[in-house]
Formats: C-alpha cells, structure tokens, sequence
C-alpha cells in the first residue's frame, strides 16, 4: 500500500478504510468480483462519484482491481478480507 500523510503503514491503511463506503466495498467483495452495478447495489445505491472514487483508491493501495467489467479483491485484498471476517466475529461476541 503506497504511504500518503504518515510514516506508519497502519495509520495510512486506517485513513484508507475509514473514507465513507471503503469498508463496505471491502465487505461486499470478499465473496467474489461484481459487476459495478451490482456493487452499488449492494452497497444501498451509493452515489457513483462516491463508489467510483473509492475504487480508484482501493485499487491505487492494491487492494482492489478492474479485471472485464467486475470489481473484485487483490490477493492482499482477500488477505485484508479475511481479517476483516476475524473483526466482525469478534464485534459480534462482544
């Protein structure tokens, strides 16, 4: 993930994923790639500008890619994935 404002890899990624809708694109995705309307969909239509923005920036970090007309996650965004499913099992035991 390319650094932005910090020294600290962690600070730049919680920059990233806390934008407006990034973890919720993550979220959808970690089941396989979807058509962009789809993904709006499924993120209670969104606002293309805001979708299309968060994209180019998950992709510009590597963590999600354009591959024919589907969105999907990286190898490193399937990695993130995975953990984001160890963060949500443990919210919800709390």
């Amino acid at each position: 993930m390319p650094r932005s404002r910090s020294r600290h890899a962690i600070t730049d990624l919680l920059e990233l994923l806390g934008r407006r809708w990034a973890l919720r694109v993550l979220w959808e995705l970690r089941d396989g790639p979807l058509a962009y309307g789809d993904l709006r969909t499924r993120c209670d239509e969104v606002s293309t500008s805001v979708l299309a923005t968060r994209l180019r920036e998950l992709a510009a970090a590597g963590i999600v890619e354009r591959s024919a007309d589907r969105w999907g996650l990286t190898p490193a965004g399937e990695d993130l994935g995975h953990r984001l499913v160890d963060l949500s099992r443990w919210a919800e035991a709390q």
